[in-house]
């Protein structure tokens, strides 16, 4: 973490004492619980948008959504971008 915010939330006694429990048995220490919670959060925040795009994509057939993704990447490479190359792999010079 590049810059800390301190936060002060509740959880359940039962909450607390089962995390710190599995972070003990994992080998981790105090200053861990933050990491976890961060880890978390971040988990969370992705399940939810992920499943806000599934469910605004339902009524949307297979073929049409990998048109429609088909069409973006185009766009993205139409920009100049062109695609990414692996680390350590050099164009060649023609």
């Amino acid at each position: 973490m590049s810059t800390s915010v301190r936060w002060t939330i509740k959880v359940s006694s039962d909450t607390d004492l089962s995390l710190r429990t599995f972070l003990g048995a994992q080998g981790m220490k105090k200053g861990d619980l933050s990491k976890f919670v961060e880890d978390a959060v971040r988990w969370r925040m992705l399940d939810r948008t992920v499943q806000g795009i599934k469910d605004r994509n339902q009524d949307i057939t297979a073929g049409k959504l990998e048109a429609r993704i088909d069409e973006a990447v185009g766009a993205v490479h139409s920009k100049g971008r062109g695609r990414p190359q692996a680390k350590g792999v050099r164009a060649r010079r023609a």
